[in-house]
């Protein structure tokens, strides 16, 4: 008989929209995607800075979050753009996936935002969504735009340290979160509108992709969103619309899962805490960052090494 994997519980970290809620005037993109102009805030991208600090984004509002490690939030950057993933450099500047833009510069003392990729050639990007480093430096992200399983158009790209752009992976449906293995040899991609997990082997230089399959199949929720990976080289997947992250081992089986405390709209989870254990966790239905005490230590990060 079948048992159910094990369940871990989370708790409210930090309540976002009872600090910095906007009613007072729209969002477009709440208003197009959800029919929800009023919508407070729609938190994504959690990730650490060098000095320890939780930084989030607000896709809704064009807004970056800074919680320090005493739990003060403070609103550090406001532009006109639509982030939706963010990851830090070791030399401490913030770079952004913006739903608009493209890859967009942060300045996390002053808080500017500037364009930093925003074409491919001449062409524009689609809609980035996600990124995350190698060790060398290389930088990751998804092209989301609309796409989906009757418009595969997603790709993943890869920013190479020395600023070459190669496209990896192209003709798919809704890329989102993305990981790498621990020996950077295979990329983890989330398809949120195929409800499942891709996996992408990575040639010499890591590019470009071979041998591309699926995963894990999700069922339920919307599909997976952001990703992260620990030191046992599990996989964990944000299933938004689920209200859950679930714990994949390296090869596929499901480890246990992470229940949220709050609503369904588990978007996105970074390792942090003095021994990398505690999951931050952004909810994006009530504007709650969440946290869980994990097993095993999240995976050291490209910012951190």
């Amino acid at each position: 008989m079948f048992a159910p994997p094990p369940v871990i519980e989370t708790k409210v970290y930090a309540d976002i929209n009872a600090q910095h809620g906007i009613t007072d005037h729209p969002s477009e993109w709440a208003g197009l995607l959800f029919g929800r102009p009023d919508t407070q805030s729609f938190l994504e991208g959690p990730a650490f800075d060098l000095d320890g600090n939780l930084w989030l984004v607000d896709l809704a509002r064009g807004r970056l979050f800074r919680i320090s490690p005493n739990g003060e939030v403070v609103a550090a950057a406001e532009y006109e753009g639509e982030p939706n993933g963010l990851v830090f450099h070791k030399d401490g500047y913030g770079l952004i996936a913006d739903h608009y833009h493209g890859i967009m510069h942060l300045d996390p003392v002053s808080g500017k935002v500037t364009p930093y990729c925003v074409r491919h050639g001449n062409e524009r990007f689609q809609g980035t969504n996600d990124l995350t480093f190698a060790s060398n430096g290389d930088l990751y992200f998804t092209d989301q735009g609309i796409s989906d399983l009757i418009d595969p158009s997603g790709r993943v790209f890869c920013l190479r340290a020395d600023g070459q752009l190669d496209l990896i992976c192209p003709k798919l449906p809704s890329p989102n979160g993305l990981v790498l293995n621990a020996e950077e040899t295979v990329l983890f991609v989330g398809l949120t509108r195929d409800n499942s997990v891709w996996r992408m082997r990575l040639k010499d230089r890591g590019t470009p992709a071979d041998q591309v399959g699926r995963f894990v199949r999700m069922s339920g929720g919307t599909g997976p969103d952001g990703m992260a990976a620990d030191e046992a080289g599990n996989i964990l997947v944000c299933h938004v619309g689920f209200g859950a992250i679930w714990v994949f081992g390296p090869a596929g089986e499901p480890l246990y899962r992470i229940n949220s405390c709050k609503g369904p709209a588990i978007t996105n989870c970074a390792y942090g805490g003095p021994d990398n254990r505690t999951l931050y966790i952004t909810e994006s239905a009530s504007g709650c960052v969440l946290t869980a005490e994990m097993p095993v230590p999240g995976r050291m990060l490209f910012s951190h090494m």
